[in-house]
């Protein structure tokens, strides 16, 4: 009998999805290194990383970001988007995405979404960068990335964890980490507060700055745009996940860290490699 094809469906939720690379971590401990690997946003920037070798320098690189270096890497624009991401995809291109898909370790490709016609586009081909600046493009925060002649934005509009994609590249079994399952939750937990749910872009930015906690406020519009976004991409995962369900689901307990948190990057891999290592038994047992 031939060794069963394991694919990897890496979902969004930007900061949370630095947990991918202690699930990534887990499995290469455990000699489970998955044949196929998938992303959407945040999913596909770690998965692209880990497919082109580069996930050694992605770790370091996550793990040694303060507050600042994080507000410096998010250039203001107003074209499409408020943060235009030009610095941060320039930086990640040189040096963890240098890459055409054809020459990936390992098979890999990624969701967006189509932005005028909101169909989801499979990326398996040219430039990863490009189609890695395609899948993060949170609409409202980040802009639009012109690709083909079509505009593309986040691909966790239409499916946050692509396990889909992994089965349309032959993965026999396939695991899914899904960042979104938590934060369901932990947003239900602060229904009527008044307090924005994750703790609020301006409650991050004064943690930032060493402001300490700031007082409840009405939501800004990055707090609007952010966290419904958040709840949307939660409710659909839940949906495709109930109709094209993973063989393995993992959860990571994330709903204390803000989608803005990517100076806490050790805090999102320890919650990785946690949830990872009690599903390890369950998925042993499918590939054996």
């Amino acid at each position: 009998m031939t060794k069963p094809r394991l694919g990897i469906a890496l979902g969004s939720g930007s900061a949370r999805g630095w947990a991918h690379i202690g699930v990534l971590r887990v499995l290469q401990e455990a000699g489970l290194e998955p044949d196929v690997v998938c992303g959407t946003s945040i999913g596909t920037f770690v998965g692209a990383a880990y497919a082109s070798g580069n996930l050694d320098k992605l770790e370091n690189w996550a793990r040694s970001l303060g507050r600042r270096d994080v507000l410096g890497f998010f250039d203001v624009g107003l074209g499409g988007g408020l943060i235009k991401g030009e610095k941060l995809l320039d930086f990640a291109a040189a040096t963890f995405l240098d890459n055409d898909f054809a020459d990936l370790e390992r098979a890999f490709a990624c969701v967006a979404t189509d932005l005028a016609s909101g169909r989801e586009i499979w990326l398996r081909q040219g430039s990863v960068a490009a189609a890695v600046r395609a899948s993060i493009a949170l609409p409202g925060l980040f802009s639009p990335q012109l690709l083909d002649e079509r505009f593309l934005v986040d691909g966790g509009l239409v499916n946050p964890v692509p396990v889909s994609l992994c089965r349309v590249l032959d993965a026999d079994v396939v695991i899914a980490v899904d960042l979104g399952m938590d934060i369901l939750t932990t947003l239900q937990r602060r229904s009527g507060k008044p307090a924005p749910p994750g703790g609020g872009w301006r409650k991050a930015v004064g943690r930032w700055f060493g402001r300490g906690e700031s007082k409840p406020s009405r939501p800004s519009l990055p707090d609007v745009v952010i966290n419904s976004i958040a709840i949307m991409q939660g409710r659909i995962s839940r949906s495709r996940l109930a109709g094209e369900p993973a063989d393995v689901l993992i959860t990571p307990r994330l709903g204390h860290l803000n989608l803005l948190d990517y100076h806490r990057a050790d805090e999102a891999i320890d919650a990785g490699r946690t949830a990872t290592k009690h599903m390890l038994p369950l998925l042993r047992s499918l590939l054996d």
